[in-house]
């Protein structure tokens, strides 16, 4: 196999506490075990100051596990607008929440078909060499605001890990995993199944670990890619 490393890289990301709420969950807010490829999609133009999410459609996502979170349950207030008025009390309610403990994982980042001026991980690169070149707001999360990350740490490039499991496509795969979110209404997430590989001494992503960022091919989207 043919590694193209030109443009790729690879990061290593540590979230003390998240929650990757499942698309189709309700009253009961449950956590993928792992984050889904959109959600590092976003981190990712986070990092960089990237506010329009089509800009680096085209890229590749392959993620490998570190650690087996352990997950618990709490319970909070949870906002779902019934009513115009926003401070309706009706518009709040408790639920409960599944909450990932200790999340570690290596996300390497290909520029693919992206065919910006420069790719996504050029500007992570610069990021990671010039911060201070970087125009961005708010703390850095995966998912959720409150999830903040503790550390992301760009690995050289022939960094060397035990043992890694690998999410990697597969159509008769357990978990359902979106990979561009449609934020108005659902009709344009788009979906890929995977399965979670036992560890394995693989450091470099097979082909079935790529997933593509592409918008849904719907005709209100299509064309800005």
């Amino acid at each position: 196999m043919t590694k193209t490393t030109e443009k790729m890289l690879a990061l290593e990301v540590e979230v003390p506490i998240a929650s990757f709420r499942q698309s189709r969950a309700r009253e009961y807010a449950e956590s993928y075990p792992v984050p889904p490829p959109s959600t590092i999609y976003g981190m990712l133009l986070s990092m960089v100051g990237e506010m329009d999410r089509y800009k680096h459609c085209g890229t590749r996502l392959a993620i490998a596990l570190l650690t087996q979170p352990q997950k618990s349950t709490t319970i909070r207030t949870f906002r779902r607008f019934k009513k115009k008025d926003i401070h309706d009390p009706s518009n709040a309610r408790p639920d409960y929440q599944e909450l990932l403990t200790d999340v570690r994982f290596i996300a390497w980042v290909d520029a693919g078909t992206d065919n910006s001026q420069l790719t996504l991980p050029e500007r992570l690169e610069i990021a990671f060499a010039n911060p201070a070149a970087i125009n961005r707001f708010g703390g850095l999360c995966l998912g959720e605001s409150r999830d903040l990350v503790n550390a992301v740490t760009l690995l050289p490039k022939n960094h060397q890990v035990k043992l890694l499991r690998w999410l990697v496509r597969d159509e008769n795969g357990f978990l359902t995993l979106p990979y561009w979110v449609d934020h108005v209404g659902s009709k344009g997430t788009a979906w890929q199944r995977y399965l979670i590989l036992e560890p394995s001494e693989l450091s470099y992503p097979p082909e079935t670990a790529w997933t593509v960022i592409q918008a849904s091919l719907y005709p209100s989207t299509a064309f800005l890619c």
